[in-house]
This record gives structure tokens, C-alpha cells and sequence, in this order.
């Protein structure tokens, strides 16, 4: 691909997850073949790889807006765990996902490169050199990821490790070569499994092997591509790299990658023996961050003793990144020596850790939050010392979802009810969903959507009864909360709510009662105990609402089993209510709210994440609004947060509590959830107690309008043509224009059976070489 005569830039999209669910359907609906096989042979296709669904959108975006992007990982050979419930508790299994190969994916053992570890580091009148390593080799795997009806095929490469023939054998004394041959194990353990951590940093050696692996074989790669290319100029043997950061352009998804910016400059400086000022300057302006998570126990911070034996070189460019960092720092603010320890990134007092938000900050030209108010979080307190210093490297990108995925594959019968009221353009230009505006009181469309919503729900309802041997009344609203299991996603407080509703019906049983499903699932982190009572408590407390005949099919509740892309694909087309219930200021972006409101669900949400922007998009009246804002919760962290308050203030949420207390839900283990309690009343940072009144009181008004089938469709169409924003498509596009600068294309490239065009510089058009 080429731009005033030079070629664009390549995009390097790198990330320690990718969560690609199954590749057959979705391939065959961005070649345009989607109607040539039939369900039959789809379902048969296997899962593909794993985790950080906006990073397979953007994939998908990327292609299809024709831009030359690679996507970067490791090739897990087990992916995030299979969730098995067992007696109302979750266990995990591994997931052999390539047990019956991958038929997408092409090994490319000629592009294999050796990782180094640990060694020392040699300095010299010529420099500094990395010796005595340990090498493991990264094998790349290739999967094709196609645009949309564009004849455009990207690729996503992966690395395996494996280790090298000569491993443990090279030294003479080893007598024993079973022993060496076994130990290979060690090294290709590093590509084994992904660590299933859900916003919790945990320290492992085995992690940070991983996160090098992938940044040292990549960068090796990107660097051999443009050597190869005519623009890596070279002066006899020397390359020229003046224009690197205009053909490259790398994107490091969360700080996994941060280990990139070092070894960059490794490359640069040790290898290729440019002057740091220079090397400095190419790797700013090659690298971009993108922020996903403000919790603080998230943010990756390695031990200096780590990084020192693991990768001793790097530590050495670190110090010296931060040293020239600090000395900048000093010379602007002279005597502000606490502003020095804040925008470190070595953090000093008790283990010695690097920061690594803050390398990542420090060696990028552009840093992104995910939306507008995580964006806005990220600026003014996480990050507050750097946006004062270079508020124009901070930026804002909403993350989007694929309308060819999260729409098309998963929800035909809507895709083709609007493609028969707006034209099929909108697939590649979601912005058209507006033109639904005008159907709004158009009395046969309003009776389409909610046939279509009604076969999904029954289809749903079927796959539930065989599932869960539970009855399900498919004209009950499907109240969905699907998301990782984690307090602050605050399932407990929809748990709350189900005790509520229950307590409600028991009270009464003759009066008016608007029939739910509600259905819970999740995984949670196998180390996280209190998400794993979680999933428990609500377990126990389906199988009393389940089976009390009083209630019978006023109310059920699900938890479904083993949440993954595939399954999100049967639950939200078929989904009334989306539940996006976060304390705010907690949420990054949120993908899952756009899939639910672009398939025809109404949301009940905190002014959160992207929350906020699709109530903006759709006015805040079209969205079940509730809860404590930013500055709620501000002013409520000043004040001091007292659960016991509302516990004795509020009835129902007393009466709630108190039967978990005392067991109502575990007779036969009454304390089993004392550490839930514990929790709720001393110490929940989520603060689920004081959003749990506004909560009830907005799921009172959700019933109230589920009863009027016509306004609540009404409702359903106005979001639906408010979620164009919401395109994966336009969050690329941005990213593209603001942090790449590079221009998407919506040119179709001929498919390879037709002759091309040759461009001028007789290059045949859209032939550059992909390897």
C-alpha cells in the first residue's frame, strides 16, 4: 500500500492476548461467501486462539479499512481455562484448543529467531554486549485475517518457543542426554499458557519471559522487514534508520509489550551503534501506548532483582532512559524532588519495581485511554505529572466492536431486517445505523425487531433447557450480565437485586410481577477467591429461586457456564436487558455494552466507560441511567464510605444480606459467604451498598416499560441507530489519522485471478511483500 509515492507505514499491532473466537463463519462473511456453506459445516470449525476481544476488532478493522497491519502475540497452547461449574463452584480445566490442529493457522519455521535470557552484560571502548545468554527460539505462526469484501488479507503472527537442538548439551560435562532432551521443556514453556490474571498483577518470572519473548522476536522481525524494503536505505553496510518511525508504526496494546522500548534501543544503540540521542528520538516517535485499566493493583510493576537476572542489558537501558528522564524533569521544576519519585520509573521503598506505565508513557508519542471518561481519568490523576509535562501525547480513543462479527455472523435475522430498510453499506460505514431514525414510529418495523428479538430469544431459551434442564419462559425479559467475574463489575450487587425480586414475589405472590431470566456468567481468576465466592453465591442462590414453587416462572436464574466468544455470540442477540453496572470510574471502555445495544438490548448502566458516550449518542433517556457519577463517588471517598448505613436505612437490602448471612442460601454450611459479608460492610472499594437503592428503583422502571412491548421496542430502534459510533471501524480510523498518520483506504485490491494495474514505480499495486 502506497501514499504520495512512498509506502504507508506499517502498523504493528502488538499484544499478549487475543481473543479470536471461532474463524471459519467469520471468514466466510468478509469474503462474501457467508450464504455457500450452510450452519451444518460452520459449527464444526474450532476455536481459535485467546484473550482482550478489542484487540481481535481491531484486527478485523484494520484489514478492512486496507491499512498494512500485522498483529503481534504469543501462540498460547492453552488458552484461558475452561470453566467447569461444580456444585455451584468454579474449577478450572486446561484448554487444549490446538488438541485437533488449527487448520487457520501456517507454521513459518523459515522466519524462526533466537530470544535471548539472563547472561551479563560486557562493556568495551566499542560498547556494551549481551553475552553468555540462554537462547530460546520464537517459531512463527501465520493466520489470515481478511478485510471485508475487500480482497485484502492481513496477517496475525504468533510465536511459539521452542528450544534449540544444541540446548543443555553444549556443555561437554553434561553426561546425561535424556535429562538435556527432557529440559527442553523449560524453555518452550514459556509460549505453554496464558496467565489468566484479570486485572491483577502477580510478579512471575515465567510472565515476564513471556512478555520479552514476544517483543524480541517481533521487534527482530519488524526490523528484517525493513531492511528488506527499499526505504531501510543503506549506505554500503550501514542502514540508514531516519525514516523508521515513517514505515513503522507499533502500537503496544497495555504496558505487556513495554519490554519493546528497551530492546528497541538495545537494537539500535549495542547493534546497530546509533547515538543514543538519536536512537532515543526514532523510538519515541515508532512507539504508542494504549491504556486499558486505572485499578492500581492492575498496573505492572517488575522487581529491579528480576529484570536484572532475567534481562540484564535492559536494566542498564532503563536506568539510563530514566536517568536522562529525571534530569529533564529537574531542570524544569528544580527543587521538586517529590514530583521526581512520582514520575520515576523506578519506584524506590522496600523492593526496588519499575513502573512500567510509565516507561511506556516516556518512550511513546502518543498515549490513549479507551474512552472519553477513562481518557479523562487517565489525564487528570492517574498519569496527572506527565499530561502536565506533554498534554498533546495524551488522547482519547472509544473502543468499537466489528459489526461483521458482533452483528452479521452472530444476529442475520436484524442485519438483514436493516439492510432492507437502509441498504447494506452500513456494514463498512456504521454511521448509516442513524438512517433507522426514521423507522422509529414505523408500526411494521417496531413488530420486525421484536419478532426478530423474540426467535432469538426462543432459540436461546432451547439451548438454555437442554444446557440446564431449567424451564425457561422465553416471553420473560432476559435480564444478561456476562463479563469476567470481578467486585468491580459488582455482580453481587445484580446478585442483591435477584434476592430482592425474589423476597418481592415471596411477599406477595398474587401481585403483578414482570417475568425475568437473569442470566450471570463469567470466569473468574483462579487466584481470586473472593470472585470465586461470588460465583458460588449466586449459584446458591439460583438453585433456591429455581426451585421454589411459589416463584415458578416468574423468575429464573442462570448461570452460564464457561463464558467465551462462541457463547456470546448465542446470549447477546437474544439479550433484553445489558447489565453495565461498574462503580464509576472503574470501567476502562467496555466492549460488551456495544455488542448488547447494536443487537438490540436496552442497558442498564452507571455513567461508566463507554456508558457514558452511548448515552450521549443516544440520549440519556433511551438508557436506564443510574447510580453515583465520578464525583459521587469522589466525594463519597472523602467522606468515608460507611456500608453499615445503608444496610440499616434500607429494609430490603437488610433483609437481602441477612439471608446470606445467616444462610438461607447454604443450609447446610450457614457461614459459607461470611467472607462476602465481611467484605460488603468493611471493606468494599466498590461500594455496592450505595449504588443498591438507585439500582432497584431503575430495574422498577426497566419493568415498567417491558410491559409496553411497543415503547420498549421504540426505545430498542433508537439505540440501535445511536450504536454507529460504537464501529471498531471508526475507533481504527482515529487511531490511523491521530497517532499512525497514515490514511485508510477503501479501495477494493483486485482479487488475484484478475490482471492489476502497475503503479508507476512498476510495483504492481497492493503487491508489497507481506512476510
Amino acid at each position: 500500500l502506497w501514499e504520495n509515492g512512498r509506502p504507508a507505514p506499517r502498523i504493528y499491532y502488538l499484544s499478549l492476548e487475543f481473543y479470536m473466537g471461532r474463524t471459519l463463519q467469520n471468514t466466510m462473511i468478509n469474503l462474501g461467501l457467508q450464504n455457500a456453506c450452510d450452519e451444518a459445516v460452520y459449527q464444526v470449525s474450532a476455536g481459535a486462539a485467546t484473550s482482550l476481544a478489542s484487540a481481535a476488532c481491531f484486527l478485523d478493522s484494520m484489514a478492512t479499512l486496507g491499512l498494512a497491519a500485522y498483529g503481534y502475540g504469543i501462540r498460547y497452547e492453552y488458552g484461558i481455562f475452561n470453566q467447569k461449574i461444580r456444585d455451584g463452584w468454579q474449577v478450572e480445566e486446561a484448554d487444549d484448543w490446538l488438541r485437533h490442529g488449527n487448520p487457520w493457522e501456517k507454521a513459518r519455521p523459515e522466519y524462526m529467531l533466537p530470544v535471548h535470557f539472563y547472561g551479563r552484560v560486557e562493556h568495551s571502548g566499542t560498547g556494551a554486549k549481551w553475552v553468555d545468554t540462554q537462547v530460546v527460539l520464537a517459531l512463527p505462526y501465520d493466520t489470515p485475517v481478511p478485510g471485508y469484501m475487500n480482497n485484502t488479507v492481513n496477517t496475525m503472527r504468533l510465536w511459539s518457543a521452542r528450544a534449540p537442538n544444541d540446548f543443555n548439551l553444549r556443555d561437554f560435562n553434561v553426561g546425561d542426554y535424556i535429562q538435556a532432551v527432557l529440559d527442553r521443556n523449560l524453555a518452550e514453556n514459556i509460549s505453554r499458557v496464558l496467565y489468566p490474571n484479570d486485572n491483577f498483577f502477580e510478579g512471575k518470572e515465567l510472565r515476564l519471559k513471556q512478555e520479552y519473548f514476544v517483543v524480541a522476536a517481533t521487534l527482530q522481525d519488524i526490523l528484517r522487514r525493513f531492511k528488506a524494503s527499499k526505504f531501510g536505505g543503506t549506505d554500503s553496510v550501514r542502514t540508514v534508520f531516519d525514516s523508521f518511525p515513517d514505515q513503522v508504526a507499533i502500537q503496544l496494546n497495555d504496558t505487556h509489550p513495554a519490554m519493546a522500548i528497551p530492546e528497541l534501543m538495545r537494537i539500535f544503540v549495542d547493534i546497530e551503534k546509533l547515538p543514543w540521542n538519536k536512537a532515543w528520538d526514532i523510538t519515541k516517535r515508532t512507539f504508542a501506548y494504549t491504556n486499558h485499566t486505572v485499578l492500581p493493583e492492575a498496573l505492572e510493576r517488575w522487581p529491579v532483582d528480576l529484570v536484572e537476572k532475567l534481562l540484564p542489558r535492559h536494566l542498564q537501558i532503563i536506568y539510563e532512559i530514566n536517568q536522562r528522564h529525571l534530569d529533564h524533569i529537574a531542570s524544569l521544576f528544580p527543587a521538586d524532588v517529590d514530583r521526581l519519585r512520582r514520575m520515576s520509573l523506578i519506584e524506590e521503598g522496600g523492593t526496588k519495581r519499575i513502573n512500567m506505565a510509565h516507561l511506556c508513557i516516556v518512550g511513546s508519542h502518543a498515549v490513549n485511554g479507551v474512552a472519553k471518561i477513562h481518557s479523562e481519568i487517565v489525564r487528570t490523576q492517574v498519569f496527572q505529572d506527565f499530561a502536565e509535562l506533554e498534554p498533546e501525547k495524551f488522547q482519547n480513543k472509544t473502543n468499537g466492536i466489528t459489526p461483521r462479527r458482533w452483528l452479521l455472523l452472530c444476529n442475520p435475522g436484524l442485519a438483514e431486517l436493516i439492510a432492507e430498510k437502509i441498504g447494506e453499506d452500513y456494514v463498512r460505514d456504521l454511521s448509516q445505523l442513524a438512517k433507522l431514525h426514521d423507522f422509529v414510529d414505523d408500526d411494521l418495523f417496531i413488530r420486525e425487531v421484536a419478532k426478530v428479538k423474540q426467535e432469538n430469544k426462543v432459540k436461546f431459551a432451547l439451548y438454555l433447557e437442554k444446557e440446564y434442564k431449567v424451564k425457561i419462559n422465553p416471553s420473560s425479559m432476559f435480564d444478561v450480565h456476562v463479563k469476567r467475574i470481578h467486585e468491580y463489575k459488582r455482580q453481587l450487587m445484580n446478585c442483591l437485586h435477584i434476592i430482592t425480586m425474589y423476597n418481592r414475589i415471596k411477599r406477595d405472590p398474587t401481585k403483578l410481577f414482570v417475568p425475568r431470566t437473569v442470566i450471570i456468567g463469567g470466569k473468574a481468576a483462579p487466584g481470586y477467591h473472593m470472585a470465586k465466592m461470588i460465583i458460588k453465591l449466586i449459584n446458591a442462590v439460583a438453585q433456591v429461586v429455581n426451585n421454589d414453587p411459589v416463584v415458578g416462572s416468574k423468575l429464573k436464574v442462570i448461570f452460564l457456564e464457561n463464558y467465551r466468544v462462541s457463547l456470546a455470540e448465542k446470549v447477546i442477540p437474544a439479550t433484553d436487558l445489558s447489565e453495565q453496572i461498574s462503580t464509576a470510574g472503574t470501567e476502562a471502555s467496555g466492549t460488551g455494552n456495544m455488542k448488547f445495544m447494536l443487537n438490540g438490548a436496552l442497558t442498564i448502566g452507571t455513567m461508566d466507560g463507554a456508558n457514558v458516550e452511548m448515552a450521549e449518542e443516544a440520549g440519556e433517556e433511551n438508557l436506564f441511567i443510574f447510580g453515583m457519577r465520578v464525583e459521587d463517588v469522589a466525594e463519597l471517598d472523602r467522606e468515608g464510605y460507611d456500608a453499615q448505613q445503608y444496610y440499616d436505612r434500607l429494609p430490603e437490602l437488610k433483609q437481602a444480606v441477612d439471608q446470606i448471612k445467616s444462610g438461607f442460601f447454604s443450609s447446610n454450611e450457614p457461614d459459607l459467604f461470611k467472607d462476602v459479608v465481611n467484605m460488603l460492610f468493611h471493606h468494599d472499594r466498590f461500594k455496592v451498598f450505595a449504588d443498591y437503592e438507585a439500582y432497584v428503583k431503575c430495574q422498577e422502571k426497566v419493568s415498567e416499560l417491558y410491559l409496553n412491548s411497543k415503547a420498549w421496542t421504540k426505545m430498542v430502534i433508537r439505540n440501535i441507530a445511536a450504536a454507529g459510533k460504537f464501529s471498531s471501524d471508526r475507533t481504527i480510523k482515529e487511531y490511523a489519522r491521530d497517532i499512525w498518520h497514515v490514511e485508510p483506504s477503501d479501495l477494493k485490491i483486485p482479487p488475484p485471478n484478475e490482471p492489476r494495474e502497475v503503479a508507476e514505480d512498476g510495483t504492481p499495486n497492493g503487491t508489497e511483500a507481506r512476510a
